[in-house]
């Protein structure tokens, strides 16, 4: 045993130093992207670099609320709690793999008690009494036996085993999972971009419908003057029934839209709850006080469409996914190769306790093997090919990945282009409807029209301050999209 273990340590150790991985090495994928984007033009597009080094992005909305709730939900979310866990998960899981590089050591002790059969046929004659009849000894000795039938003693040693990873199958494999730390990083900080898009979103939608509610409010008493007036015009005998009857139905229905809007008023309060992980009784404390729907008028970094691919979570974890697979087809490939190991097993054995540690009592067993599956019916080639298949698969995934986020950003743009003129001629119209309330009045005032066209006037006047309510929020909604579109840092 002594001489095979010299005659193959040099061999073992050449290999060791030389090395010979196997399996193809990751290439990231090349992506023809245009140099701009179709929707966006420089009054809504800056470098975005030069954005990353101001504040963060939502501060721009001015709301104090606001910042305060982003920065707990990306503390106390609890779908972010989980995703740490798995970041937590995945390093476990690549130090195990990666365990396997190294020599594994046990350290063990024993004490051990044993009797021989005396009638064992093979060790049976060795140990019962032999006298003269038997191996010719002498009378004088007597009767002897050659080995006792009781055995104590103990051991105090080690093993040692260690896989040298001659063709980097193990190398491989610790590669892959630490992507998957990689893999699980990135999801963590796309599910916060995504966790905190919702909150801004139901804050938005929650501020717009408590305005539109005090607007409807508002309307519902000058409309509730208005019906007075006209009740009295009436009974004095100047005012006709269709007046009353116009006044009595607009009131109706500026009525009928408080209960709805405090539905949703209270859907998006929930909505919260649930994102901050926060009872609803510490919202209505943080929302106590009324604030205007915030707006956000600034430049968006748009940047380039090549910004996307280090940008957008799913973008990466889709070329992430392509770089595990690569080293997964290696495993796979080096697993058809030869697996040369080491092991050694030194220890101390006795009879004794108190020669146990002697130098006497010293004794090691050492071995160098190699293992290779010349034949498994095909299994290994399979399996090489069973893991191309996948990365060919991710590399389809990965571009479709790019595809749609081009588009959705291009259409994001878009959208908030069109988001922004919108609000550009509801603020205009309201303008207009302003004026057009106070012409009625006075020409109703000088008895050139009558009351039906002063009302009418009106109830354009309340729409179109609706509507300009509706169109800031659909102004900042899609500014969050944009946001959310081109995957900025959302990391508090």
């Amino acid at each position: 045993m002594t001489s095979l273990t010299h005659k193959l340590t040099p061999i073992v150790i050449a290999m060791l130093v030389t090395g010979c991985a196997v399996g193809p090495d990751y290439q990231p994928p090349e992506v023809d992207l245009a140099t701009t984007y179709i929707h966006s033009n420089n009054q809504r597009s800056a470098d975005s670099q030069q954005h990353a080094e101001s504040n963060y992005w939502w501060h721009q909305f001015n709301d104090e609320t606001l910042n305060k709730m982003i920065a707990d939900v990306q503390q106390q979310n609890i779908p972010l709690t989980v995703a740490a866990e798995r970041i937590s998960m995945a390093n476990s899981y690549h130090s195990i793999v990666e365990s396997f590089k190294v020599p594994t050591v046990n350290i063990g002790a024993s004490y051990f008690n044993y009797q021989l059969s005396k009638n064992d046929s093979m060790l049976g004659s060795a140990l019962n009494p032999i006298g003269d009849s038997v191996g010719g000894l002498p009378p004088q000795l007597g009767a002897m036996t050659l080995s006792d039938n009781q055995h104590d003693g103990g051991f105090v040693g080690a093993s040692i085993a260690w896989e040298a990873d001659i063709f980097g199958r193990l190398d491989r494999q610790a590669n892959a999972a630490k992507i998957r730390v990689e893999q699980a990083e990135i999801f963590q900080n796309g599910l916060t971009t995504l966790i905190t898009s919702d909150l801004i979103h139901n804050y938005l939608q929650y501020r717009g419908a408590q305005e539109r509610i005090d607007l409807a409010l508002a309307n519902v008493e000058d409309q509730r003057k208005t019906l007075d007036l006209v009740k009295k015009v009436v009974s004095s005998g100047y005012g006709s029934e269709l007046d009353l009857a116009q006044a009595q139905t607009l009131l109706a229905a500026t009525e009928s839209m408080i209960p709805q809007l405090e539905t949703a008023q209270q859907v998006h309060k929930h909505r919260l709850a649930v994102l901050l992980s926060e009872p609803l009784s510490q919202v209505d404390i943080r929302l106590a006080q009324h604030q205007p729907l915030p707006l956000m008028n600034d430049v968006i970094p748009t940047g380039l469409p090549s910004d996307l691919l280090t940008r957008r979570p799913d973008i990466r974890i889709a070329e992430r996914e392509m770089a595990a697979i690569n080293e997964e087809v290696g495993a796979a490939i080096a697993n058809r190769y030869p697996k040369f190991f080491l092991t050694g097993v030194p220890g101390v054995t006795a009879g004794s306790f108190d020669d146990l540690f002697s130098s006497d009592s010293i004794g090691w067993a050492g071995a160098a093997g190699v293992s290779w599956n010349v034949f498994d019916g095909g299994r290994g080639e399979a399996m090489v090919e069973l893991h191309e298949s996948r990365f060919q698969i991710a590399a389809m995934h990965y571009q479709h990945a790019v595809d749609s986020a081009f588009a959705e950003v291009d259409s994001a743009l878009f959208n908030y282009g069109r988001a922004q003129e919108n609000h550009s001629r509801i603020v205009h119209a309201n303008e207009a409807s302003d004026t057009a309330v106070s012409k009625a009045k006075s020409l109703y005032r000088a008895g050139l029209i009558d009351h039906l066209s002063v009302l009418d006037a009106q109830r354009q006047q309340k729409m179109m301050q609706d509507r300009q309510i509706a169109a800031r929020l659909q102004s900042a909604q899609a500014t969050v999209l944009v946001y959310k579109a081109l995957g900025g840092d959302w990391q508090i």
